[in-house]
């Protein structure tokens, strides 16, 4: 396989990861630090940093509405709640490890 076709298939894997996370707002990104170390907040950054190492420049806030498909903010005032007790507790446990 080239790496044209691999780049393709894996940016093509990418789109369909966002596209599913999209559907399922119902899951915070707390939850998914939680079960996973990481969120829809790190894909953003991730995208900042590989930008940068290939000499582009996005800023944050365009890499996040990438990610989430419209603006950070709007989407945190539509579909984050407030964190839980518990999940804080999960997030601070694993935060120490």
């Amino acid at each position: 396989m080239s790496v044209d076709k691999q780049t393709e298939i894996e940016a093509a894997v990418f789109r369909r990861l966002l596209k599913h996370l999209d559907s399922r707002k119902d899951v915070q990104n707390i939850d998914l630090m939680i079960l996973a170390g990481f969120c829809r907040n790190c894909f953003s950054k991730w995208t900042v940093a590989e930008a940068e190492k290939l000499g582009e420049t996005i800023d944050i806030d365009t890499a996040r509405e990438q990610v989430y498909g419209m603006p950070y903010s709007e989407w945190k005032a539509n579909h984050q709640l407030p964190a839980t007790a518990e999940q804080l507790e999960k997030f601070e446990q694993l935060s120490k490890k």
